[in-house]
């Protein structure tokens, strides 16, 4: 049997893509129209939000910087064109697509990238549920009425499994009947759900790792119904080399605390330097998602499979090319320093301290003492606090 590059493969097939609109879908898109200009159509499901309708906002997605480099071909208005956006909600029913929208999809796709999740760590547990694991379920019940599915692949993370010390390619044990939780959900009162969420998540932190996990079975149960696989990636930055380097629109995670620590902000930090930041720049993930497809698809009896269950591909530094965080602070306080940025309120100087009581003593000399200072000040002088 003869296998197609990864250019041919991609050649005219049409995808479907959830969180188009977040840090690694939008850079999926610009990949993908740069990369493989005889892609067929990108579908993206967006809902209006803040007033914007599903075109408004695609304008605006279509006006990212992300897409300078792109801009300079002289076919770029073919290809930007062949984002298509159908008004959905992966948190409604259907995932809120209309009749003609789903059958469109079912007809017409032949891979499915699901990116769309909470990030929010703090959120609670019913929300968790119904965006990461029912999200997952209805995409999953979609990809088996798609009549040419090639792939379904499922962005996880590489945090699903923080609750073991090793985590390797592979599916391990739920944490909990996932129809179960769904059911929890479904039927339990809030306030009894949300007393009850730490029972229920056991020996995993928050609800994010708990809901991607449970969401991992759902894509597992379908591996005999519909071709697989599974993505995991760590702390995703900024791009690396493509297609700026240092390009990003996340305020989540790592790009978090460095934006606050370059206006001065964030001074301190509960850190054990000893310990690996396992981060991945974006454009390496964003190839890892793309050929991954490809590779499930062209080779599936070649694939990383355990025990017969749908392929998992790690997109992590860990413990092959660590990084650990005492080389952070050199590099970030040279690099704030050689580099201010406007709108700095103090000067940027932070620290990693590993004891949590020092931390937070720390933590209220430089942070909350200051932050009510300034508020204060602000408020007197006709402004508004933060």
């Amino acid at each position: 049997m003869a296998y197609q590059t990864v250019k041919s493969f991609y050649k005219n097939k049409n995808i479907f893509l959830t969180g188009g609109s977040g840090f690694v879908g939008i850079s999926y898109i610009e990949k993908v129209l740069r990369s493989i200009p005889d892609i067929g159509s990108i579908y993206i499901i967006l809902r209006p939000r803040k007033g914007q309708s599903i075109q408004e906002r695609l304008e605006i997605l279509k006006n990212n910087s992300v897409f300078d480099k792109l801009k300079t071909d002289d076919g770029f208005d073919v290809l930007i064109n062949k984002i298509k956006p159908v008004c959905g909600d992966i948190s409604e029913e259907k995932l809120g697509l209309s009749d003609e929208d789903y059958k469109m999809l079912c007809e017409n796709v032949n891979i499915v990238v699901h990116c769309a999740a909470t990030l929010d760590f703090e959120t609670d547990l019913k929300t968790a549920v119904i965006i990461n694991l029912m999200g997952t379920k209805r995409i999953v019940e979609l990809c088996k009425q798609i009549k040419n599915l090639q792939c379904l692949l499922h962005v996880s993370s590489a945090y699903v499994n923080s609750n073991k010390k090793y985590a390797m390619e592979k599916i391990y044990d739920a944490p909990a009947n996932y129809n179960d939780i769904i059911n929890y959900v479904q039927t339990m009162d809030a306030d009894k759900l949300n007393d009850a969420t730490e029972k229920i998540l056991g020996d995993h932190i928050n609800t994010y790792t708990f809901t991607k996990a449970l969401a991992e079975h759902v894509v597992n149960d379908a591996r005999n119904t519909i071709p697989t696989c599974i993505v995991r990636p760590s702390m995703i930055v900024a791009a690396w080399k493509e297609p700026i380097e240092g390009w990003t629109i996340s305020k989540n995670g790592p790009q978090g605390f460095i934006m606050g620590a370059s206006k001065g902000v964030v001074r301190r930090l509960p850190v054990n330097q000893s310990l690996i930041y396992d981060y991945i720049p974006v454009d390496v993930v964003i190839n890892t998602i793309i050929a991954s497809t490809w590779f499930s698809a062209q080779f599936p009896n070649n694939a990383p499979i355990v025990d017969g269950q749908t392929p998992v591909f790690h997109c992590t530094t860990s413990t092959c090319n660590p990084f650990h965080w005492k080389a952070v602070k050199p590099v970030l306080s040279n690099t704030l320093h050689s580099f201010p940025i406007r709108g700095a309120v103090w000067y940027p100087n932070i620290k990693f301290l590993p004891n949590l009581y020092m931390y937070w003593i720390s933590s209220a000399i430089f942070h909350f003492i200051p932050g009510y200072i300034l508020d204060f000040v602000t408020k007197i002088s006709g402004g508004r606090p933060m």
